[in-house]
C-alpha cells in the first residue's frame, strides 16, 4: 500500500452556495482543506464586508464537529464599490480579496464589472493596501469566440492591469489555456494563477462523449488537448506562481440537466484524489505538496498550515449522485473511481 503525506493544503477557489446545500458541501472540502478562498457571487452579492462576516458564519456553522476549517472570504467587485469599502476590508481579518467577474461571465455574474475604467480607483485603493485581485479572466462580448474569451482577456485588459498595478497582487483563476498559462509564468511576481483538478484532468472531448454531458459543462469551458497538456505542464512543474483552486460548485442535477444548464462542476468530494492522479500520471508527486499546500499561502502572505494529510494509493468509489441540501448533485467522474482517498483523523 503506498501512502503520502503532505502539508495539509488549502483550496484557494471555492464555491458552497448557500443555506441548505452550504450543510451539503461544506465538509466535503472541510475533510481535505485546513482553509477555502470562498467565491462571493451569491444573490445578493457579498459586495461589503458586514455581508462577508454573516457569510462566514453560516459556513462555519456547517463544519462538522472535531474539523478544523477556516472560510478565507472574499468581496464582489461592483461598479458601486468603492475605496472606503476597499480599506474597511482590508481592516478585516476575515477578508482576504476582492473578486472580479465580468458582467455575464458565469453564475451570478450579472452584477459584475463591465467597464475596467469604472474601477480603476478602487483598483488604486487595492494596490495601496495590498488587498489580492482575483479575477475570472474571459471577455463577455457576443462577437468573441466562447472558446476564445479567455486568450482575449489577456490581450485586451490583463496586459494592461499588469502594467498598471505592479504591487497589486493578482490571482488569474481558473485558468484553462496554454495563452494563460505562458503568461502568468513569464509574468511578474505580483502575478500568479489557480489550475481545477477538472481542466487538468479533462478536454472538451469531455463535454460530447456518447451525446452531451451537462455535467462536464463549467465557465470557463474546457479546452483542447493542447491547452490540457499546458496546464499539467505548469502546475506540476514546481512553480510557486501556480497553486490549487478547485472551482468546485455545486449545482443540483436539474438545473445542470436542464434546456438551458448551470455552469459548473463538483470536484470538491474526491478534490485531493483527483489532483494526486495529475501529478503521478506526470510523474510528479514529488512537487504536489508545493502546488496543494505551500504556493498558495505563500502567495497569500500567510502561514503553510502546520498539520499534515495523508492519502493512500487505494480505489474509491465515486458516487452517482450526492445530496446537494435535499436535492441531487453529480460529482464529477460520478460512477467511476478514484486511484487515492485521504485517511480519516
Amino acid at each position: 500500500m503506498q501512502t503520502l503525506t503532505l502539508t495539509r493544503p488549502d483550496d484557494w477557489h471555492l464555491h458552497v452556495r448557500d443555506g441548505a446545500m452550504l450543510a451539503s458541501v461544506v465538509p466535503d472540502t472541510a475533510r481535505q482543506f485546513a482553509r477555502a478562498i470562498i467565491m462571493p457571487n451569491l444573490k445578493p452579492p457579498v459586495a461589503t464586508v458586514d455581508l462577508a462576516l454573516a457569510y462566514r458564519k453560516r459556513i462555519l456553522a456547517a463544519v462538522p464537529e472535531g474539523m478544523n476549517f477556516q472560510p478565507l472570504m472574499t468581496l464582489y467587485l461592483t461598479e458601486q464599490t468603492t475605496p472606503d469599502d476597499i480599506h474597511r476590508a482590508a481592516d478585516c481579518p476575515h477578508v482576504h480579496a476582492v473578486k472580479y467577474y465580468p458582467a455575464g461571465a458565469t453564475t451570478n455574474a450579472a452584477s459584475g464589472v463591465r467597464e475596467l475604467d469604472r474601477v480603476w480607483p478602487v483598483l488604486e485603493a487595492m494596490q495601496d493596501v495590498r488587498l489580492p485581485l482575483l479575477m475570472h479572466g474571459e471577455v463577455t462580448d457576443s462577437d468573441i469566440d466562447v472558446f476564445d474569451r479567455e486568450a482575449v482577456f489577456i490581450e485586451r485588459h490583463l496586459s494592461r492591469l499588469v502594467d498598471a498595478f505592479p504591487e497589486l497582487p493578482m490571482v488569474l483563476e481558473h485558468i484553462t489555456t496554454k495563452d494563460s498559462a505562458d503568461f502568468v509564468r513569464e509574468g511578474p511576481a505580483n502575478l500568479a494563477a489557480t489550475v481545477t483538478a477538472h481542466h487538468l484532468l479533462l478536454n472538451r472531448n469531455a463535454m460530447f462523449e456518447g451525446g452531451l454531458r451537462p455535467h462536464h459543462y463549467c465557465l470557463p469551458l474546457i479546452k483542447r488537448e493542447q491547452h490540457r497538456q499546458a496546464l499539467v505542464q505548469v502546475a506540476t512543474s514546481g512553480n510557486p506562481k501556480f497553486f490549487l483552486g478547485t472551482d468546485s460548485a455545486p449545482h443540483p442535477r436539474g438545473a445542470k440537466e436542464s434546456d438551458c444548464g448551470c455552469a459548473g462542476i463538483y470536484s470538491a468530494r474526491n478534490a485531493m484524489a483527483f489532483y494526486t492522479e495529475v501529478f503521478e500520471d506526470a510523474v510528479a508527486l514529488d512537487k504536489l505538496e508545493g502546488f496543494a499546500s505551500h504556493h498558495g499561502p505563500d502567495f497569500y502572505g500567510l502561514p503553510r498550515n502546520p498539520d499534515r494529510i495523508t492519502l493512500v494509493r487505494e480505489e474509491e468509489a465515486v458516487p452517482d449522485q450526492v445530496d446537494f441540501g435535499g436535492e441531487p448533485g453529480v460529482p464529477l467522474r460520478a460512477g467511476g473511481k478514484v486511484r487515492w482517498r485521504p485517511l480519516e483523523g
